[in-house]
C-alpha cells in the first residue's frame, strides 16, 4: 500500500510503498476514503523538516533538552548516533481521516466490515491507504454524513475540547484569535452554543469566511476593528473567553487576549503560539489561563488509546472518542458546516505535490482533503443522482373563471422585499383588493396595513387560510418557512405566490408537490421574475428560434453581505445560492426552452464564489458564475446567449443587444436605454399572476418548470459535496 512519509533530516516528502498493517485485537483495519491535511500542525512539521540543524534546534527546544540529557547520560558518540538515526528515518504524516472498515479485530463488536468510521491519532489515522485503528480512536459515522465531511472528525474534536475548556455559557462573548482550520471550527461550535464570537486574523478572506459561518464580527488584530467590535458587544467590559488558535512566533495573540478579556475571564490555548505572558496584565485581571490537550481526556494515555480501556462516563463525561462522536453528530445535524472550509481536494497520488504547493504558498487553503483511489473509482461508477419529483395533480383542473370583481389577496410577511418590490405594484391596482396581511408581530402588520391599504391585519395565519373570500396568498417570509406555508395554503385551496426559494431541501419540495396531489390544487407561482423583464423578453423574441445547441453565460456579481444579514444563517435559511440561485437557473431554462438534466458545481476556496454548469437535453449548456468578491461598481447581472451565429447580450436589465451573422451580412439591434430604474419583471409577473387567478387560466410558469428549477438549485449543494456532476433523474 502507499503512505505519505517525510525524512525529518533532509525534509524529503515521499509517497512510499509500505507493507499493509495487520489487524490486531482491540481495533479495526480501515481503508481510507478521505484524509485531512491540517494546514497548521502538519505544515509546521513539514516546514521544520526543511530547516537547517540549527533551525530545527531553535524550533524544538524541548528536544534539544532531551539531547543534552542524553549526552550527560550516554556520552556524545552514542547520543549522536541515536539522534542522527532518528532524524534520518521516515516519519508518517496525518491524523484525521474517514474510511471503511475492512477487517475487525478480536474484542471489537460495535462495528463490522463495510461500516464507515472516522479515525483519529497521529499514529493510527495517517495519510495511508490502510490503517489499523484501536477501538477508542474511531467512531461510527452517522447515517447521511458524507465521508469527506466525517474526515474532519479529529480536528473537530480538537476544537470541541478547546471550547469545553473555555466553559462557555449561553449569551457570553468570545474572542477567537487565529481563523485557520481550528479557529473556524471553534467559531462555529461557539455560535452553535449561543455564544457571540469576534474573530481576529490578518487574512481578510478568513475573516469573511468566519463571518459567513456565524461570527458577529472579524478583523485584523492589528487594526481597531476587533477592539471596537468587542467593546460594542460587551459594553466595554471585555470578552468572557479568548481562544488562542494561532501559531507562529509572535507574542501578539497573548497580549491581545489580555487587553480584550474581561476581569477574571478565561484564556484557552488550543494552538501552538508563543506564550510569554505579560505578567502585570494577566495578574491585574486575574485571568484564568487554560490549556486544551488535543482531542480530549485519554490523549497520550496508552491504556486508553492502545489498550481500549475507557474512562467511566460518570467520572469523565467527554473522552477522545466521545468528543469524536459528538462532533460527527453536530456535523450530521447541520449545527457545524465543514464544506465551506474545504479549499482543495487532491487525489492521493498527488499528495507530495500538494504538500509542496502548500509549503510554497502556491495553494492557499484552510483545509485540504486527500481522496483515495477507491473513493474516486466509486464516484466514477456511481455519480450522484437527484430525482426531480413528478408533478401529480390527481385530477386537478384549472380554477373556474371568476365573476367580475376584485381579486382578494392576503400577504403572509411584510418585510423589505414585500414592501419595496411587490406591494407597490399591487396597491391601488384595478381589480385587486388587499384583504389581509399576516405578520408575526402586530406592529409590522399595522404598518403594512397603513401604507398599502390592507383591509385587515392579523397574526393568525389559520384564520386567513380559512377565509373563503381570500382568492390568493402571497408567501413572502424567510426562506426556511416557504415550503411549509406554501403547502398549507395549497391544502386550503388558495392560489399561492411564494417568493424564491420554493424549498430548501428535497423533502420540502416533495412535500409541496404532495400537497398538490392531495388537494388537486396546482395554482402555484414562484417569484422567478426575470423571465418577465421587458428587455429580456424582447431580446428573446428578436433572437428567434434556434436550430442548434446554445451556450449561455450568466455572471452574477452578487457582492458581499452586510454584517448581521439573515442570509448568513445558513444552518436555518440555507446557503445564499440556495436562496437566490433559482432566479438565474429559471432565466437560463426559460431562454433555452428546457429544463436542465445535470448540474455541476465548483466553489472557490475561502468564499462563496460558485461556478454552476447546467446541461440541457439538446446539448445546450448554461454557466452561472455567482461571485461575491467582485467590485461593487460593476453591474450585478450580465448575460450572453450564443447560438446559430447570433449573440444576445443583456447588461444588467438596463440595455440589451443582439448581434447576427446572416448570409455574410452583419446585423445589430440595440435597445434604447431604460429611462427609469432597472425593470427586472416584478410588475409584469404580478400582473400575469393576478390575471391567472381572475380568469382561472394557466399559471404564468408551468408547475413542472418550477419543480425542475428548484431541484436543480438543490443539486448545486449535492454537487459541491461530491465534486462531480449531479444527474437530475426525471427531468423533462
Amino acid at each position: 500500500m502507499k503512505q505519505v512519509v517525510q525524512n525529518y533530516k533532509s525534509g524529503e516528502l515521499a509517497l512510499l510503498d509500505v507493507p499493509v498493517p495487520g489487524c490486531k485485537p482491540g481495533g479495526v483495519l480501515v481503508r481510507s476514503a478521505y484524509s485531512l491535511i491540517s494546514t497548521g500542525t502538519e505544515l509546521m512539521k513539514v516546514s521544520e523538516a526543511g530547516m537547517s540543524m540549527l533551525g530545527k534546534a531553535r524550533s524544538r527546544p524541548d528536544q534539544v533538552a532531551k539531547v543534552v540529557q542524553s549526552v550527560a547520560t550516554n556520552g556524545v558518540p552514542a547520543t549522536y548516533r541515536k539522534v542522527m538515526g532518528k532524524l534520518d528515518s521516515y516519519t508518517p504524516l496525518g491524523y484525521s481521516l474517514c474510511g471503511v472498515v475492512e477487517e475487525v479485530g478480536a474484542g471489537v463488536d460495535d462495528v463490522k466490515a463495510g461500516d464507515l468510521v472516522a479515525c483519529a491519532g497521529n499514529e493510527h489515522a495517517l495519510h495511508a491507504e490502510l490503517n489499523w485503528v484501536p477501538k477508542n480512536l474511531y467512531a461510527p459515522v452517522p447515517d447521511g454524513l458524507a465521508a469527506r465531511h466525517a474526515a474532519f472528525g479529529t480536528v473537530g474534536s480538537i476544537a470541541l475540547q478547546g471550547v469545553r475548556q473555555g466553559e462557555s455559557r449561553l449569551g457570553e462573548v468570545a474572542l477567537v484569535i487565529g481563523l485557520g482550520l481550528i479557529g473556524q471550527l471553534v467559531t462555529q461550535l461557539l455560535t452553535a452554543s449561543g455564544v457571540r464570537v469576534v474573530g481576529a486574523d490578518p487574512d481578510p478572506e478568513r475573516c469573511a469566511l468566519a463571518e459567513r459561518l456565524g461570527a458577529a464580527a472579524c478583523g485584523d488584530p492589528a487594526s481597531a476593528a476587533v477592539e471596537s467590535a468587542v467593546a460594542e458587544l460587551t459594553g466595554g467590559h471585555g470578552v468572557d473567553q479568548v481562544y488562542l488558535a494561532a501559531g507562529g512566533g509572535s507574542n501578539q495573540p497573548v497580549e491581545l487576549a489580555a487587553r480584550l478579556c474581561r476581569d477574571r475571564g478565561r484564556v484557552v490555548d488550543i494552538g501552538k503560539c508563543r506564550l510569554d505572558l505579560p505578567w502585570n496584565a494577566y495578574y491585574e485581571k486575574e485571568l484564568d489561563v487554560r490549556f486544551s490537550r488535543s482531542y480530549g481526556p485519554g490523549r497520550y494515555d496508552p491504556e486508553y488509546e492502545l489498550e481500549g480501556r475507557d474512562y467511566p462516563i460518570g467520572y469523565v463525561r467527554w473522552t477522545e472518542r466521545r468528543n469524536l462522536a459528538c462532533f460527527l453528530d453536530l456535523v450530521a445535524r447541520g449545527r457545524v458546516d465543514v464544506e465551506p472550509l474545504v479549499s482543495h481536494v487532491a487525489g492521493f497520488d498527488d499528495a507530495v505535490e500538494t504538500y509542496r504547493r502548500l509549503k510554497d504558498g502556491d495553494l492557499k487553503a484552510v483545509a485540504v482533503l486527500f481522496r483515495y483511489p477507491e473513493q474516486a473509482a466509486e464516484k466514477e461508477a456511481a455519480a450522484p443522482v437527484l430525482t426531480v419529483p413528478a408533478v401529480r395533480r390527481n385530477g386537478a383542473a384549472p380554477a373556474p373563471a371568476r365573476a367580475a370583481g376584485p381579486v382578494r389577496l392576503a400577504f403572509v410577511g411584510a418585510g423589505n422585499y414585500a414592501t419595496s418590490m411587490l406591494l407597490p405594484h399591487l396597491a391601488g391596482r384595478d381589480g385587486v383588493e388587499l384583504s389581509t396581511v399576516v405578520t408575526t408581530t402586530a406592529l409590522s402588520g399595522a404598518n403594512a396595513q397603513r401604507k398599502f391599504g390592507f383591509a385587515g391585519a392579523t397574526t393568525d395565519l389559520d384564520a386567513v387560510l380559512g377565509d373563503t373570500s381570500v382568492d390568493a396568498v402571497f408567501v413572502v417570509t424567510r426562506h426556511s418557512s416557504h415550503a411549509e406555508l406554501t403547502r398549507k395554503a395549497l391544502l386550503a385551496g388558495k392560489a399561492v405566490f411564494v417568493e424564491k426559494p420554493l424549498a430548501l431541501t428535497e423533502d420540502e419540495l416533495a412535500g409541496v408537490l404532495a400537497a398538490v396531489e392531495e388537494s388537486g390544487n396546482d395554482r402555484l407561482q414562484v417569484g422567478f421574475n426575470r423571465r418577465f423583464a421587458p428587455l429580456l423578453r424582447e431580446g428573446k423574441q428578436r433572437f428567434g428560434a434556434r436550430t442548434g445547441p446554445a451556450s449561455l453565460r450568466y455572471l452574477v456579481n452578487a457582492g458581499r453581505l452586510d454584517h448581521g444579514s439573515w442570509y448568513l444563517r445558513q444552518d436555518t435559511e440555507g446557503s445564499r445560492f440556495a436562496g437566490e440561485g433559482g432566479h438565474f437557473i429559471d432565466t437560463a431554462s426559460w431562454l433555452l426552452d428546457a429544463d436542465p438534466v445535470s448540474v455541476y458545481a465548483v466553489a472557490a476556496p475561502g468564499n462563496e464564489d460558485l461556478q454552476v454548469v447546467l446541461r440541457y437535453p439538446d446539448g445546450s449548456t448554461a454557466t452561472i458564475s455567482y461571485v461575491t468578491t467582485g467590485a461593487a461598481g460593476f453591474p450585478k447581472e450580465t448575460l450572453d446567449l450564443v447560438a446559430d451565429g447570433k449573440v444576445l447580450r443583456l447588461d444588467d436589465f438596463v440595455r440589451a443587444s443582439l448581434f447576427v451573422d446572416a448570409g455574410g451580412a452583419r446585423k445589430r439591434w440595440v435597445s434604447s436605454r431604460l429611462p427609469k430604474a432597472r425593470d427586472k419583471g416584478q410588475e409584469a409577473e404580478l400582473a400575469a399572476f393576478v390575471r391567472a387567478v381572475r380568469t382561472g387560466g394557466p399559471m404564468p410558469v408551468p408547475l413542472e418548470s418550477l419543480a425542475a428549477t428548484t431541484a436543480a438549485t438543490l443539486a448545486v449543494r449535492t454537487g459541491l459535496a461530491g465534486g462531480v456532476p449531479v444527474t437530475l433523474a426525471g427531468a423533462r
